[in-house]
């Protein structure tokens, strides 16, 4: 070194890589926040002292930390719905996010006055350093506790009537959108809808995709059957649209698993898919592979979208100030369409 030039000050981001840490875990460690495994914390500090990193005092952002937990809170009322093929995949990218960060995943429902209590109490109390919330409806008292938390709140998916400042959703208006042109390209000219809740965003952004599509190419929409993203709606739904549409030749279904149940009552009523009627779905899950026949859908990268919302709440723990995400879909072709 050239004598006279001063050596130049290390950083945490190099401490963090030769301890083989992540960022956030190397400044809870310099921070002494609670919550660090003992191998992790002896790591950074053994980093520390070869590297000769003196910690800048204004970069305390994380040491706010108390719970070492983050929560995931779905406004539902039947604990089974963490065993939804969708909700699994979000938490399996959440959890791993927040591994990442040394951050614990706490679960919580929400939807009757207990649960919502549960997590109004939560918010209130700062019982974790941040909350994911998804699925929230049309006036759901979640948003205003959200609104009024003292803590950081990003939102899976857009709630009705709020502009949220930190949220990632995926791109249901154009997905839908490109499952109803695949089908009308086809050469489907009367084609229904079988929408999700019209209460919850998801539900009214794939619809508007759905209407947009028929528009766009000169057709009438039809009024939405709706379900609630459930297999057995959707069966009730296709059998409603049957029933007051008897010449339909082409079902956009808001999810798979409603498509799944579009596709059981068609089987049941005798009308070949795709020959007779054909099916398009959205989320590109299992059941669109195993389902008979195989489902035309709309992937989502649903993991991804839990990983990135505890990305983001990582990043609003740590001090910044993320940008909301929309991540991108796009069609899966497969028999039923």
């Amino acid at each position: 070194m050239t004598e006279g030039v001063p050596r130049r000050q290390s950083t945490l981001d190099e401490v963090a890589e030769l301890a083989g840490v992540s960022r956030s875990v190397a400044s809870r460690v310099l921070n002494n926040a609670p919550h660090v495994s003992r191998a992790k914390r002896e790591a950074v500090e053994r980093a520390v002292h070869r590297l000769g990193y003196v910690p800048n005092p204004t970069a305390r952002a994380l040491a706010t930390r108390q719970t070492g937990a983050a929560a995931l809170v779905v406004s539902g009322e039947d604990p089974s719905i963490f065993a939804d093929p969708f909700f699994a995949q979000v938490i399996v990218g959440a959890s791993a996010a927040l591994e990442d960060a040394d951050l614990h995943l706490m679960l919580c429902l929400a939807a009757s006055d207990r649960g919502r209590r549960r997590v109004e109490q939560l918010l209130r109390s700062k019982g974790a350093d941040g909350v994911m919330l998804m699925a929230l409806r049309e006036d759901d008292p979640l948003s205003r506790m959200a609104e009024e938390a003292e803590m950081p709140v990003v939102f899976g998916g857009r709630p009705v009537g709020l502009d949220p400042r930190w949220y990632v959703d995926v791109d249901n208006v154009g997905g839908a959108r490109q499952a109803t042109e695949h089908l009308i390209t086809a050469g489907r000219t009367r084609v229904a809808t079988i929408a999700g809740r019209l209460d919850t965003e998801v539900g009214r952004a794939r619809y508007r995709g759905y209407r947009d599509a028929m528009l766009a190419a000169g057709l009438d929409p039809y009024p939405p059957e709706v379900g609630d993203f459930t297999e057995s709606t959707g069966a009730a739904a296709m059998a409603a649209l049957l029933a007051n549409h008897p010449d339909l030749d082409g079902v956009f279904a808001a999810n798979d698993n409603m498509g799944a149940g579009a596709l059981r009552t068609l089987r049941e009523a005798g009308r070949p898919v795709p020959g007779d009627v054909a099916v398009v779905g959205f989320d590109d899950l299992a059941v669109a592979r195993i389902a008979d026949p195989p489902l035309t859908t709309v992937h989502q990268p649903i993991e991804a979208l839990g990983r990135e919302m505890a990305r983001m709440l990582v990043a609003l723990i740590g001090g910044q100030d993320p940008t909301p995400l929309i991540l991108p879909t796009r069609l899966v072709t497969r028999a039923s369409a």
